[in-house]
């Protein structure tokens, strides 16, 4: 395949409103292309996941360690994901699993970033970069998986349910031991702005994202449905 092949894609792709589909046509092939270069960069962002979270594992009961590598969770739903496709076995839930991921803690990560920007300042200006960046990209990423996948209302229901009760854990009922949110650069009760305190903001993030991602997951099915690709 020479380059401009890489750019061209006989994977469908339904004529799909800007809101629900902001690659351009060219990006998403090219990541269906690249496919499992993708599945192995995002399981390298796992494994250095994982490692950034050890601190946290520490302190964590072991029976809620499901709830406490968000971003590497992610990732790794999305590297399944794709890998899943390639190997002619998608999985509805699957795909569902790691567009909510990725939207939600990707955005999430970026948004922390930038409201306690002060804060962070104890991060290499590298690794701050990297953090900020390396997690924007999951959200664009996630706007490859209209291509693999129609979510259906059950697989919308997955990921629904999964996100809630996360949500729920990391930052509202601690079910066992503390809230398993990833670690914040304050306080919780610190204040930040409009009369907020840091945990309130880091929540009303995650909140505002999940809304996002049913949102997003919903309208891309009734814009497919429109389009009469499923």
């Amino acid at each position: 395949m020479d380059i401009r092949g890489l750019f061209e894609s006989d994977v469908p792709r339904a004529d799909l409103p800007r809101y629900v589909a902001p690659l351009p046509e060219a990006i998403e092939n090219l990541g269906l292309n690249l496919a499992w270069l993708v599945v192995l960069v995002n399981l390298a962002g796992t494994a250095f996941g994982f490692y950034y979270y050890r601190f946290q594992f520490q302190i964590t009961p072991v029976e809620m360690w499901p709830f406490v590598p968000d971003s590497p969770a992610a990732t790794l739903l999305i590297a399944l994901a794709l890998a899943a496709w390639k190997l002619d076995r998608p999985q509805a839930w699957l795909t569902a699993l790691a567009f909510f991921g990725n939207i939600i803690l990707g955005g999430w990560t970026v948004y922390v970033h930038l409201a306690y920007w002060d804060a962070f300042s104890y991060l290499h200006p590298a690794m701050r970069q990297f953090l900020i960046w390396s997690h924007a990209a999951m959200v664009v990423q996630a706007f490859l998986l209209h291509r693999i996948g129609d979510f259906d209302p059950r697989a919308v229901g997955v990921a629904t349910l999964w996100y809630t009760v996360d949500t729920v854990v990391d930052y509202f009922v601690p079910v066992r031991g503390d809230l398993h949110h990833t670690l914040i650069p304050l306080e919780r009760d610190a204040p930040v702005f409009l009369g907020a305190d840091a945990l309130g903001v880091a929540a009303a993030g995650a909140v505002v994202l999940l809304i996002i991602a049913v949102y997003l997951s919903l309208a891309t099915r009734i814009e497919k449905q429109r389009a009469g690709a499923v």
